[in-house]
């Protein structure tokens, strides 16, 4: 039997996960990272992406974040915290690309340095969510 860990992950609208998990691999500024079982204690950013998690009874669950922070304990749980946290079949595609396009249409006028970060965001999280949805439609 795999060695398990409680992984809790949070998004503004509520819990998303809490329960028993073999490995979670996350979408970081360096690229992907998995946490497995007795990782050391640390704290990390997650990028706009996708993350895939195995449970405790061996199935592969994955879902669509926006940025975030995530945190190794001394205990060995792991803790998420994202702005946003959905499954793939739950993305709206439809909407997703009118917010690609609004964000688009929004890059090409002239911004703020704020504005233009926040234009890029969700540019980054419309194009995550429509390439989740399509790989699991």
């Amino acid at each position: 039997m795999a060695s398990l860990f409680n992984l809790k992950i949070i998004a503004c609208d509520g819990v998303f996960y809490d329960g028993d998990c073999e490995i979670i691999i996350i979408p970081s500024p360096d690229g992907e990272a998995a946490i497995m079982n007795h990782h050391e204690m640390m704290t990390g950013v997650v990028s706009v992406g996708e993350i895939r998690f195995k449970t405790g009874d061996g199935t592969w669950r994955s879902a669509i974040v926006s940025d975030g922070l995530i945190s190794v304990y001394k205990d060995g749980s792991v803790k998420m915290i994202a702005y946003s946290c959905e499954r793939p079949e739950d993305i709206d595609t439809y909407r997703a690309q009118e917010a690609l396009e609004r964000a688009q249409e929004q890059l090409q006028q002239k911004q703020s340095m704020v504005e233009y970060q926040i234009s890029t965001a969700n540019m980054a999280r419309a194009m995550a969510r429509l390439k989740g949805a399509s790989r699991h439609s």
